[in-house]
């Protein structure tokens, strides 16, 4: 496994010197947000993108997984554009080709993304979490789009996938979806998917590929009721875990709230010594982490000190990890 960090809002450069007095040479970085549309005329300037990676790399640190690709909106809702959108994608897997980029990490969640209902739980010592009720969007209106059934969004990514996977294979990049969070059947009318490990496991069949597999986000899962380390080792046995994102939560999927990383319903240190004992060569990184002491709210789940915190309870476990199962 390869400890990396996340970069994706403005300011957060300032990890970079964090990241290099942590020993963490790896970075997690995006190109756009989800919800960007491409420009007026199609097409896109990737050259941006590549002066940001070319600044990581002159600070020693190496990006591994683009999270946050190119505009996906059209396609996952099947609308007019959709084609435009999968045409940029595939440049940016050649793209991704020439900087030696080999993981992009994308999700299946049109219109409303990552999302939680409270962004300010307090936790331990006045630190604050993110979290999600169910009973705080209920009577909400529908988005624009109305209702959008799950049978529509599995086509859509059909179409996707069948688009793509053979530019993902000729580039040797893997394709990492990510589960639904919160993982609940429809939030405003929208489905939502990715809600199971049942669902997952139908993504890596829907179009099968040795490029075609998932991002292992514990606390997404685990808030869908699965046995986390089980989840893992099955995954990890049909080779298909391509990126991990480590935290965890108290609840249900419908009630739920993000904890430090080491105060959550889930074994992390199992969950760790799995990662290590399937021998899996792909990034991990912290995420979600509460904000602390003297910081502002302002990005919740990805402040400063949380990040930290996180990291070292991390390098603990994995070291702890190598040293027990042995021979890395």
């Amino acid at each position: 496994m390869k400890l990396a960090m996340a970069y994706f809002y403005p300011g957060h450069e300032e990890k970079i010197p964090l990241s290099q007095q942590l020993g963490v040479d790896r970075a997690v970085i995006n190109v756009c947000s989800q919800k960007t549309s491409l420009p007026e005329g199609g097409g896109w300037d990737f050259a941006s993108f590549k002066s940001k990676v070319e600044s990581f790399l002159q600070a020693g640190i190496k990006p591994e997984v683009v999270e946050g690709p190119t505009p996906l909106e059209r396609t996952k809702l099947g609308l007019p554009g959709r084609d435009e959108e999968i045409e940029v994608f595939c440049k940016l897997l050649d793209v991704m080709d020439s900087l030696d980029i080999r993981t992009v990490c994308y999700n299946w969640m049109p219109v409303i993304g990552w999302y939680r209902s409270r962004k300010a739980i307090p936790a331990r010592g006045g630190a604050t979490v993110t979290g999600y009720c169910h009973r705080d969007i209920e009577g909400e209106p529908l988005t624009e789009f109305g209702e959008v059934p799950p049978e529509r969004l599995w086509k859509n990514l059909e179409y996707f996938l069948k688009a793509v996977l053979p530019a993902a294979e000729s580039h040797g990049i893997r394709l990492a979806v990510h589960p639904d969070d919160p993982p609940v059947p429809a939030i405003r009318g929208i489905s939502r998917i990715l809600i199971s490990t049942e669902a997952l496991q139908k993504v890596t069949e829907l179009v099968p590929s040795e490029y075609n597999g998932i991002t292992f986000c514990q606390g997404s899962i685990g808030a869908g009721g699965a046995d986390v380390p089980k989840a893992i080792s099955d995954f990890a046995e049909k080779k298909k875990i391509f990126f991990a994102h480590f935290r965890d939560i108290r609840g249900t999927a419908e009630d739920f709230r993000e904890t430090f990383h080491e105060d959550g319903q889930t074994d992390m240190y199992q969950c760790m010594k799995l990662y290590y004992k399937y021998g899996l060569d792909c990034c991990i990184r912290p995420d979600h982490v509460p904000t602390m002491l003297g910081e502002e709210c302002s990005q919740p789940g990805y402040s400063m000190l949380g990040n930290l915190f996180a990291v070292g309870y991390m390098k603990g476990l994995m070291e702890a990890a190598q040293k027990e199962i042995g021979g890395f």
